[in-house]
């Protein structure tokens, strides 16, 4: 079932980019080549968590029509999947949606720790991210990369810098090292400049190598 959900805009985030200005030479010419376009959250977290895997290793075009497909399964909005609903589903069902053996597997290791409440979901808001990573990546089929978008889009934690995502990688290469290849170290010293808000660098830094806002 589709259904679209109200996005939702960080509140700081017209302070950072007036800090992020102020910083840093790139941030202050890359910032208003943007005007108001800003990082919006959508859906809950269980459907956050789900869609990542479900995309994980395939083009976004083949994650969204196998998304579509999966969610479709379930009675609900398929931006508001129930787990208990998706452990319900027969291996056959969501095998033939387009999932891997794998994905069902992690689809369903996902379910069982939000029903079984393994994840602290109404505690994250006073849990520090290096916390909520910790709970995230003992989910089968959820690494740091995976932990730290969520951190980002969807509790838009406001200083994740994600050292392993490699279009960060690349815009540093190229907005700060002339397209020079840069290193894990190197990107964490250009991050430093971002603190308090390196998540908020870090989306204009993905807009300048794609100017379609990011989503998950």
């Amino acid at each position: 079932m589709a259904a679209k959900t109200a996005a939702v805009t960080p509140a700081y985030w017209d302070e950072a980019c007036k800090h992020l200005a102020r910083r840093d030479r790139v941030m202050k010419k890359l910032i208003p080549q943007f005007g108001e376009a800003r990082l919006q959250s959508r859906g809950d977290a269980f459907t956050t968590l789900a869609r990542s895997i479900v995309g994980q290793q395939i083009s976004t075009a083949a994650a969204q029509a196998v998304w579509e497909r999966f969610a479709a399964l379930v009675d609900a909005p398929s931006n508001k999947l129930p787990p208990a609903d998706v452990l319900k589903l027969k291996t056959d069902a969501m095998r033939g949606s387009g999932l891997s053996a794998r994905k069902v597997e992690y689809l369903r290791d996902l379910a069982r720790h939000f029903t079984e409440g393994q994840v602290h979901v109404r505690q994250w808001q006073q849990m520090d991210d290096e916390a909520i990573v910790d709970e995230l990546v003992a989910i089968r089929g959820i690494g740091r990369w995976t932990a730290e978008m969520f951190l980002i889009f969807h509790l838009m934690r406001p200083d994740v810098l994600p050292v392993d995502d490699l279009g960060l990688l690349k815009g540093i290469s190229v907005n700060y090292f002339s397209g020079e290849p840069v290193t894990r170290v190197e990107a964490r010293e250009v991050g430093d400049a971002w603190a308090p808000y390196r998540s908020v660098a870090t989306w204009y830094i993905w807009r300048s190598l794609d100017p379609l806002p990011v989503e998950y």
